[in-house]
């Protein structure tokens, strides 16, 4: 048990450690192209373990901290220094600031594609109804195998339960696979079901099915959107009280690492992680990618740049808050660990 816990550990670790690594691929890639000199790229976070080489004036490094790496463009922040980053046209910034997490939304989407391609779908199917139920009065019976719900297709339990909770209290329409027959029935998801029960009244099987090459691309996209929806929806959702703030809680390393070892399906599960790491640095956040993009984005719009000065200072602020956040979430992942249903 011991062995096992290590090793899961260790591909937990190197998984994160991966992700970041390519997200900072993605930005030495497109500064090089763009023609943005770049004075570091390493492996791994300070402090420096080991100068590997030197080429084309970027030194390439090992440090001791072995959690992706980073990449230090010249003149990042001082415009006044040619051949940098600040001192490129906005277009250029952007291109290098939206590639890292382009990378990450990439990798993550084809990572969902070889899931899906490997190893089918898990189709949520009805394993019972309960008497009474929505679902018994509709007419779901065992066996039926969820194919749409509101006219959205159904590929997985998660998209199951979003599509049932974004309807609860309105007749929704719903498509079952019966031996092979299309049936719909329609019926109106419970708000306020009856203890032990879900919205519908219907305990969920699993049936696993094949899946064409172009399946899986169609639904390896629809990841990635579900995802984003997801994440722009939620404190909508929390706002209204459609989920508790245990559901919508924000999760540290032993969180993932909590999910991870419960799930145990790297491909799916750093598929996920990927397009939110994504997703994550493209919010318009100071220190972030996403807060460095839109402030430059004035630059575009008005032909106006923000002082560099004050850019730096919004950095600097924005860091020390996210960093402050990211220790009080870790903090609660294990002063409030995450809790899972049996």
């Amino acid at each position: 048990m011991l062995s096992m816990n290590i090793n899961l550990l260790l591909q937990f670790i190197l998984g994160i450690a991966a992700l970041i690594f390519l997200h900072e691929l993605g930005h030495f890639i497109a500064a090089r192209l763009m023609h943005v000199e770049v004075e570091e790229f390493g492996i791994g976070f300070p402090p420096r373990l080991v100068k590997l080489f030197e080429h084309n004036g970027t030194e390439y490094t090992l440090n001791w901290i072995p959690l992706g790496g980073f990449v230090r463009p010249k003149g990042e922040n001082d415009p006044s220094i040619p051949g940098g980053l600040a001192a490129a046209n906005p277009w250029v910034r952007l291109t290098v600031l939206f590639a890292g997490p382009f990378t990450n939304l990439v990798v993550g989407v084809l990572l969902a594609i070889l899931f899906l391609y490997s190893n089918g779908e898990q189709v949520p199917s009805v394993k019972y109804t309960d008497p009474g139920s929505p679902a018994a009065v509709a007419g779901l019976m065992p066996g039926d195998v969820f194919l749409e719900v509101g006219n959205q297709p159904i590929y997985s339990v998660s998209k199951l339960l979003e599509m049932v909770d974004n309807h609860l209290g309105q007749p929704t329409q719903i498509v079952v696979d019966r031996n092979g027959q299309k049936v719909t029935v329609e019926l109106v998801p419970r708000a306020h079901p009856p203890e032990g029960q879900g919205a519908m009244g219907v305990g969920l099987d699993y049936i696993d099915r094949p899946v064409p090459l172009s399946s899986a691309i169609y639904h390896g996209a629809l990841v990635c959107y579900d995802t984003a929806h997801s994440m722009l929806t939620l404190p909508i959702k929390m706002l209204q009280g459609q989920t508790t703030p245990q559901e919508g809680r924000l999760v540290g390393y032993k969180g993932m690492y909590d999910i991870y070892a419960r799930v145990r399906e790297p491909i799916w599960f750093f598929s996920v992680i990927s397009i939110s790491l994504g997703l994550m640095n493209l919010l318009p956040i100071p220190a972030l990618d996403g807060g460095r993009i839109f402030l430059t984005l004035p630059e575009i719009l008005i032909r106006r740049r923000i002082p560099p000065e004050y850019e730096t200072v919004i950095h600097m602020i924005g860091f020390a808050v996210l960093l402050l956040l990211l220790i009080y979430i870790n903090l609660q992942d294990f002063i409030n660990p995450l809790q899972f249903p049996n």
